[in-house]
């Protein structure tokens, strides 16, 4: 079945729903459905430019990938026994990962948009301002992870630190001073990758839910400005 005909059949079946019909009013089961895979591919594109671009994370305070938070301590030692350019280094590095493997997001949240189901975009055309954000983590956290993780370890892997970094916390967290989640760097960062890569979906999404004229599309605006009503 091609990807227009199962968008129409999910929406055409969405219409039948008491909320659905309510919110769309007069809009045709072609309008739905092409305004709803335009915010969801809209929303994509825009995050992965914004973050795989230069500085995308680095020079984001919001998504900017620090240290762990158990290591806050070592580092201010790091930088206190003339370490500073090792800690920022390592800092770079990892950031410059994420800018880096972002990219390879694109066409898992694309494939993402062609597999909905009739639940989903349920789900999506009448949730919070943030559905089709979960809907996006739900079905692509674990794929788009395991494209970020061969990325950043070769990034990663370049960086001398990044194995002290390693050894150290891999003890530490058998002690309990480290958290068992930030006990390895190129997990550690492919999770924060992925935190970042959502919460500007999450800005997107919310952009178009509550200024779909703001976008430029007339599309967006006959679709999302008729759910707000």
């Amino acid at each position: 079945m091609s990807l227009s005909a199962r968008m129409i059949g999910i929406v055409s079946a969405l219409l039948f729903s008491a909320q659905v019909v309510a919110a769309s009013g007069d809009l045709s089961t072609q309008e739905t459905a092409s305004g709803l895979k335009e915010a969801l591919v809209r929303g994509a594109n825009v995050a992965v430019s914004q973050l795989g671009r230069p500085n995308g994370f680095l020079g984001d305070s919001r998504v900017r990938i620090p240290l762990p938070e158990s290591l806050r301590t070592a580092e201010k030692m790091m930088r206190t026994l003339g370490m500073k350019k090792e800690a920022d280094e390592l800092i770079e590095t990892m950031n410059r990962a994420a800018e880096s493997a972002v990219v390879e997001a694109k066409p898992i949240l694309l494939d993402a948009v062609r597999q909905m189901s009739f639940d989903d975009a349920r789900g999506i055309l009448t949730g919070g301002d943030d559905a089709a954000t979960q809907y996006f983590k739900q079905k692509t956290s674990s794929p788009i992870a395991q494209k970020f993780l061969p990325i950043v370890k070769q990034a990663t892997a370049k960086v001398r630190l990044a194995d002290q970094y390693n050894q150290y916390a891999g003890q530490a967290a058998k002690l309990g001073l480290v958290k068992e989640r930030d006990a390895n760097i190129d997990h550690y960062v492919t999770q924060k990758a992925l935190d970042g890569l959502f919460l500007i979906i999450a800005d997107q999404e919310q952009a178009i839910r509550k200024d779909p004229i703001g976008t430029g599309s007339k599309l967006l605006q006959t679709v999302f400005g008729s759910l707000g009503k």
